[in-house]
C-alpha cells in the first residue's frame, strides 16, 4: 500500500485579524534504512511514495548497481521503515568508496561531495537532442502544475523526465536529491532510454543535482532556481546543458547553449 506524502495537522491560522482553527496539509517525512545484503548501508529521509524507485535509483546513483536486474530481491517494510536489498552478486563494500553516513532531506551539507563512485558513474553526455526556449518554459510550467502536494504543503521538491514535447514521469519528495533518485529508479525499472530526454527540477542546480543528471544520462537540465558555480563547472565538463531561473517566460542558459533553439532555428554555438 502506498503511503501518503501528506498528513493533516490542526493549526491556528492568523489572517491579520484573528486566529482561525483549521486542518492544514503537512509534508510527510519518512526515514527509510537500507540494508544491503544484510549490512546497513544508509538511512534516507524521504517522502514515503515511490520507495522502490527511490531504493533502485539511490543504489544506482551510489554506483552499487548499474541495472535494476542486478537486484535479486527488494522488500520494503513500511511499518518499520526498513528496505532489505539482496543483490544477484553479493558485494564486499569498500568503505573507501562508500562512506556510511546519514543522508538527510535538508538543503545543507547532507551528503559528502564527489565520492569515488561519483567519478565512476557520472558519464559525459554527448546527446544531440535539442529543445526550444518555448519548450523549456512550457516543460517547467507542466512540472509545477503537476504537483498538488507542493501547492497544498509548500514543503516538497519535484523532478520530471520527458522528451522536449511531453512529460513522461514526475516524482515528488521532501529531499530534492531523493526526487532525482526516484526518477533514476523509474528509468531503470522501465528500461527507459535517457540520452534523448530532458530533466526538469524544482530545486537549485547544485553540483550533486548535475552529477545525478549525468548518472541518469540526460544532457539537458531545467530548473526554476539558481545554479552554483561548482555545478556549472561540472556541467561544462560533463556536457550538460543547464537552464535556470525559468520563470515568467524568461530563463538563463548557463552551459552548452548549442542545444537550445531560440526561434527561427537560432542556436548559440
Amino acid at each position: 500500500m502506498e503511503l501518503s506524502n501528506t498528513t493533516k495537522w490542526r493549526i491556528l491560522k492568523y489572517d491579520g485579524r484573528a486566529p482561525l482553527e483549521k486542518d492544514d496539509d503537512i509534508a510527510a517525512e519518512f526515514p527509510l534504512t537500507l540494508k544491503l545484503d544484510g549490512e546497513e548501508f544508509a538511512t534516507l529521509v524521504c517522502s514515503p511514495s515511490s520507495l522502490e524507485e527511490l531504493v533502485i535509483g539511490f543504489l544506482a546513483s551510489e554506483g552499487v548497481i548499474r541495472a535494476a536486474g542486478q537486484v535479486k530481491s527488494l522488500i520494503i517494510h513500511k511499518d518499520t521503515g526498513f528496505a532489505y536489498v539482496e543483490l544477484e552478486h553479493k558485494q564486499t563494500l569498500n568503505h573507501d568508496h562508500y562512506a556510511k553516513r546519514f543522508i538527510g532531506s535538508c538543503c545543507g551539507k547532507s551528503r559528502q561531495f564527489y565520492f569515488h563512485n561519483d567519478m565512476l558513474t557520472a558519464k559525459t553526455i554527448m546527446t544531440r537532442t535539442k529543445i526550444s526556449a518555448e519548450q523549456c518554459i512550457r516543460f517547467m510550467q507542466k512540472l509545477q502544475e503537476s504537483s498538488s502536494e507542493f501547492r497544498s504543503t509548500g514543503g516538497v521538491h519535484n523532478a520530471a523526465i520527458g522528451t522536449p514535447a511531453e512529460l513522461l514521469a514526475v516524482r515528488t519528495d521532501i529531499g530534492r536529491h531523493n526526487a532525482l533518485d526516484k526518477l533514476f529508479g523509474y528509468c531503470l525499472l522501465h528500461r527507459l532510454r535517457t540520452s534523448d530526454k530532458v530533466i526538469a527540477f524544482s530545486g537549485r542546480l547544485s553540483s550533486e543535482a548535475v552529477l545525478k543528471a549525468a548518472k541518469i544520462g540526460c544532457g539537458i537540465m531545467l530548473s526554476k532556481s539558481a545554479p552554483t558555480d561548482l555545478a556549472l563547472r561540472l556541467a561544462e565538463d560533463l556536457g550538460i546543458t543547464c537552464v535556470g531561473f525559468i520563470r515568467g517566460g524568461e530563463m538563463n542558459v548557463y552551459t552548452h547553449p548549442e542545444r537550445i533553439d531560440f526561434g527561427n532555428g537560432l542556436t548559440v554555438w
